[in-house]
């Protein structure tokens, strides 16, 4: 009956999934790729067969939408879905951002101590050393300067740090994201760091809790504790205390200790223009110090300046003219040789007072003007002649027969290099070893006018010689110290036995391990020079063992007494005959021995002079009844000198400054033989004594014809026409005048 039915008959409605299926058309985009052919062919059986089955006529085709309204609704779906996903991820991502700083802020607090026990920490303390006369000698110590109140500085000066550190510091949390934004800004312009963006709170936390590296984990630690300081502080409490803790270079922490130092004035008092520069320091405290680089400090204090008339803290006048004329007074920097004495200080101070948890006053035995002194004498007496003799450093130490140390120079420039050359070191002390040889000799029942011959000798193999290589046969012990000759140092240092030779050195105060062989008495064990200096105390106090010392009194600054010195117990360590003959001998050292250039005018001194293997040691230790001084001159590389001797430059410098140190001061004789010994005794025994005779070489011609004494070391042979009669009594006698 199919066939029979018309083109345009009546169309049936439909119900039920037909309905539903029945405007469902595929369009060309729908379709598989590369499949053209098949899902064509699929489709229109696929329709013939619904047809069929169904049994009523197709569905009349509609046009499928296409052209410009299509795509348009199409853009507009994805637009929605886009939008969608963007909100959606954005989401996501920001939630797990979130996560994310939650979890560094944990992990970062995690790593700080419990914020509840966080405390400011008290200031380190600080060591204050003060000369005989209470003047300031050198500072030890982190925090060199007392805290000062923010109310008590003038206003510019904290203005001058918020200007160029932190200008929104009164408007911020601990955190400047402002300050952190224009920072990140101008260092992507600039293609590197040229601004910082930390606050002073975040420089304060640094400063009491955090190291100075530089990583990430310290900024966020640094982050979270400025916010738990804004929170548990005021700002002005967060102002002073970064003012008291802030570093300014060359040891100053603290505007206090800064304005001191760089300015001889405290902080209260300081001008506008010494406040900017102040400011300007804290960005390379190192590198703008002005006491090392004035030119750098002004350059910065100028833009400290022109910030602070920017942010209306001072009047463009006022910037105008500390610009334009600078009241800077930089203290200068110098060599700074009490310097040695703080080091020397700080390493007994421990065993003083132990541990110390405030700030102390270190009293000295040292007095500034013979400090002042002795190292002027050390480095003009370097500077003349340190080419000439290839010498390169030097030492001094100068103390008082009881043991007080005056004045010590340990080296040519603290600020070259700060190894002590008169504690530290230890070097051959050559011929000044030589009294404890005489000393011992003396105590086993020689005097000194016992004779000795001076003549060649071997010890094992070895062959001291004389300076001079000459040589005098019979001669005086007394002569043989004068004229520091080697082969009677050994033949005395055997006969009594190098053993006891150590011991008497060590009774007098050397501490030093000395090895008891034969060359000990030609001085080859090595010793400081404060030990040694100190083992010649007892001849110039009568015979008392002393302890080299400087430390006093250290209080706190509240005035409580840590530490007194109490006066040593007079240990004697020589007997009173012994001490007045080695007087006597020593003396003759000065008059007419190889120390002959020393002189005091007035004064009566002892001392000897040494010289150690391939001159590579000269030294001179020389005192009277007020003080006792050696000088050490040489290389730190134990290089040998240009023939330096302990008779030329360390007694040049000796004289310079003994001459000066006892300017004033009421002469005194040194310690005596009880009963006048010496001129009796010596005069008798040297009407036996004929006078010594050459060895070797044989006395040159003179320009007379006749024949003239061969030359000793310092010229201290005596007169061949007077004898040694007249040489003793000439010397002994002259000496007094």
């Amino acid at each position: 009956m199919a066939w029979g039915k018309k083109k345009g008959g009546r169309k049936e409605p439909l119900f039920g999934l037909p309905a539903a299926l029945a405007d469902l058309r595929l369009t060309p985009a729908d379709r598989v790729p590369g499949g053209d052919d098949k899902p064509k062919k699929s489709a229109k059986s696929s329709t013939k067969r619904k047809s069929e089955d169904s049994g009523d006529e197709p569905p009349r085709e509609r046009k499928a939408p296409g052209g410009r309204s299509g795509a348009k609704r199409r853009a507009k779906s994805r637009g929605r879905f886009g939008l969608g996903r963007l909100v959606y991820w954005g989401a996501v991502l920001s939630l797990w951002g979130a996560i994310a700083v939650v979890g560094v802020v944990i992990y970062v607090g995690a790593h700080l101590p419990p914020i509840q026990s966080l405390e400011i920490p008290k200031r380190p303390p600080t060591i204050q050393i003060v000369g005989i006369d209470g003047s300031m000698l050198a500072q030890r110590g982190e925090m060199a300067g007392a805290n000062v109140a923010l109310k008590d500085l003038p206003p510019y000066l904290p203005k001058a740090f918020i200007a160029i550190e932190d200008r929104r510091f009164y408007s911020h949390f601990g955190i400047d994201p402002v300050g952190i934004a224009r920072a990140l800004v101008t260092n992507l312009l600039h293609r590197g760091v040229s601004q910082g963006g930390s606050t002073l709170t975040q420089q304060l936390a640094k400063n009491l809790f955090l190291t100075q590296e530089r990583t990430i984990q310290r900024k966020l630690q640094e982050a979270e504790l400025a916010i738990w300081l804004e929170r548990k502080h005021s700002k002005d409490e967060i102002l002073e205390l970064y003012l008291n803790r802030v570093y300014f270079g060359s040891g100053a922490y603290g505007v206090e200790a800064a304005a001191q130092k760089y300015f001889g004035k405290s902080a209260k008092n300081v001008t506008v223009a010494e406040a900017a520069m102040l400011a300007g320091l804290v960005k390379s405290p190192s590198r703008l110090a002005p006491n090392r680089n004035p030119e750098g400090a002004e350059a910065r204090a100028q833009i400290v300046l022109a910030a602070m008339a920017d942010a209306k803290f001072i009047t463009d006048a006022q910037a105008k003219a500390s610009i334009g004329h600078p009241s800077y007074n930089v203290k200068p920097a110098g060599a700074g040789t009490v310097n040695y004495v703080a080091d020397w200080i700080g390493e007994v101070l421990d065993d003083l007072v132990g541990q110390i948890d405030e700030s102390i006053k270190v009293e000295t035995t040292i007095d500034p003007k013979l400090q002042s002194v002795a190292e002027a004498a050390i480095i003009d007496e370097l500077a003349a002649k340190s080419v000439k003799f290839n010498v390169s450093q030097g030492a001094l130490v100068a103390m008082t027969p009881d043991g007080a140390v005056r004045a010590m120079v340990g080296g040519r420039n603290y600020s070259d290099s700060q190894y002590n050359r008169a504690v530290t070191a230890k070097r051959q002390p050559g011929s000044a070893f030589k009294p404890f040889v005489y000393l011992t000799a003396l105590e086993q029942g020689l005097t000194p006018d016992t004779m000795r011959q001076d003549a060649p000798i071997e010890v094992k193999g070895w062959k001291p010689e004389n300076y001079t290589h000459e040589y005098f046969g019979a001669v005086t012990l007394t002569q043989a110290l004068a004229m520091s000759l080697n082969t009677v140092a050994i033949r005395l240092g055997l006969e009594v036995g190098p053993k006891n030779v150590v011991r008497t050195a060590h009774r007098l105060g050397i501490s030093s391990k000395l090895e008891p062989n034969a060359s000990i008495a030609l001085g080859t064990s090595e010793v400081s020079m404060v030990e040694l200096v100190g083992a010649y105390a007892p001849f110039a106090n009568g015979g008392f063992a002393v302890a080299p010392h400087v430390v006093t009194r250290i209080r706190t600054q509240s005035g409580k007494l840590l530490y007194m010195r109490q006066p040593d117990e007079r240990n004697p360590v020589i007997d009173p005959r012994y001490v007045g003959m080695m007087n006597a001998m020593m003396r003759e050292t000065l008059v007419s021995g190889t120390a002959k250039k020393a002189e005091i005018p007035g004064w009566p001194a002892a001392g000897k002079t040494g010289t150690s293997q391939d001159y590579r040691d000269a030294w001179f230790i020389g005192y009277t009844a007020s003080l006792v001084t050696g000088v050490w001159l040489g290389n730190d590389d134990n290089s040998p000198t240009k023939k330096a001797t302990g008779g030329g430059l360390p007694v040049e410098v000796w004289s310079r400054f003994m001459k000066t140190a006892h300017e004033g001061v009421a002469v005194a004789n040194l310690p005596s033989s009880p009963g006048g010994w010496g001129l009796s005794n010596l005069a008798q025994a040297a009407s036996q004594v004929s006078p010594p005779t050459a060895i070797a070489p044989a006395p040159a011609p003179a320009n007379n014809g006749g024949y003239r004494p061969p030359p000793t070391r310092a010229n201290a042979r005596p007169e061949a026409a007077a004898g040694l009669d007249g040489w003793l009594m000439d010397r002994l006698f002259g000496g007094n005048r």
